[in-house]
């Protein structure tokens, strides 16, 4: 997967037709080894197609399957479960927003 979406991005980028070399600095550029035996198939597999075509046909093919499903509906709470769920939810919160403290204790945050 890592191959095929360094090729989508050499691709987006401009260079229509990638090569070995191509993908395998994109992936280095990140920190990624490049599997070399997985970087000859990919290449074999889209040799001569155009990837916008493939991409299409993907898209009709997967409007077909069915997904999404008929899950049952959410367990009632209430006094059936003794009242604990509550109690458990207020802990869970907690330790979420403890979480949450400890990060900004860090001196940085996600938009620094």
């Amino acid at each position: 997967m890592k191959h095929l979406a360094a090729y989508l991005l050499l691709g987006i980028g401009g260079n229509t037709s990638p090569s070995a070399s191509d993908i395998k600095g994109v992936l280095e550029s990140v920190g990624i080894e490049a599997d070399d035996e997985r970087l000859e198939t990919l290449l074999k597999e889209l040799e001569g197609k155009d990837i916008n075509e493939l991409i299409a046909s993907g898209s009709e093919k997967l409007a077909s399957v069915p997904s999404g499903g008929g899950g049952g509906g959410a367990a009632a709470g209430g006094a059936a479960g003794g009242g604990a769920a509550p109690v458990e939810e207020a802990k869970a919160e907690e330790k979420e927003e403890e979480k949450e403290e400890s990060d900004e204790d860090m001196g940085f945050g996600l938009f620094d």
